[in-house]
């Protein structure tokens, strides 16, 4: 074979594999920053899940009125009872 035509072939061989490493590379870099973009919106929304908990003070106030109203029932339980 000629050297020239041997050259020809590394040449364009180099450049098909120096256009798929581009290729990939960019896709890794698109996968980078979509990575980011979905690492941003799952933060966000662990923040607003945290945020939309009972708070302690109103959990309690909820509880003594559920308290309040199950002793009365009680109440009324035990004044049928004494009825008999």
């Amino acid at each position: 074979m000629d050297q020239t035509l041997i050259n020809w072939l590394l040449g364009g061989l180099g450049t098909l594999i120096g256009f798929l490493l581009s290729a990939v590379w960019q896709s890794v870099k698109d996968l980078q920053v979509t990575d980011k973009e979905l690492t941003k919106k799952v933060s966000e929304i662990e923040i607003l899940v945290a945020g939309d908990y009972v708070k302690k003070d109103e959990f309690m106030s909820h509880m003594t009125t559920l308290f309040a109203k199950l002793d009365k029932i009680e109440d009324k339980i035990d004044k049928k009872a004494d009825k008999r």
